[in-house]
């Protein structure tokens, strides 16, 4: 027996379904692999020399939710927040995203099968 989680168009959700659009389709696949190649990008220009503005990117590519994120932890805790808050905030913003880009992908693939099928009237 499957526990549901919550709903999503009328369809009961699991674990298996919040990890298939999650992770398990193109549009989420290229997404996080973009955002993890930013944030590579930006341990290794920290790692070498001074990354400069090189930082922005992984916040750029998960905006909004990174920088709604970013402005909660700045009004909590101000200049003295730990940066794995603002990691954190970064994770879960690309997480939430792929999310979305997997939920509207199957959204429009739905609709486009939908509009296929002959007409029964």
């Amino acid at each position: 027996m499957e526990s549901t989680t919550s709903h999503l168009w009328g369809h009961s959700m699991n674990a298996r379904t919040l990890v298939r659009l999650t992770f398990a389709n193109v549009a989420s696949a290229v997404y996080l692999g973009l955002v993890g190649a930013s944030v590579v990008f930006e341990v290794t220009a920290a790692l070498v020399s001074d990354p400069g503005i090189v930082g922005i990117w992984p916040f750029l590519l998960t905006a909004p939710t990174s920088l709604l994120a970013a402005g909660v932890v700045g009004a909590v805790w101000g200049m003295d927040a730990p940066v794995w808050y603002l990691v954190s905030g970064v994770i879960m913003s690309a997480l939430l995203q792929s999310f979305a880009l997997g939920a509207l992908l199957e959204a429009l693939r739905g609709r486009r099968q939908g509009s296929t099928r002959p007409s029964l009237g």
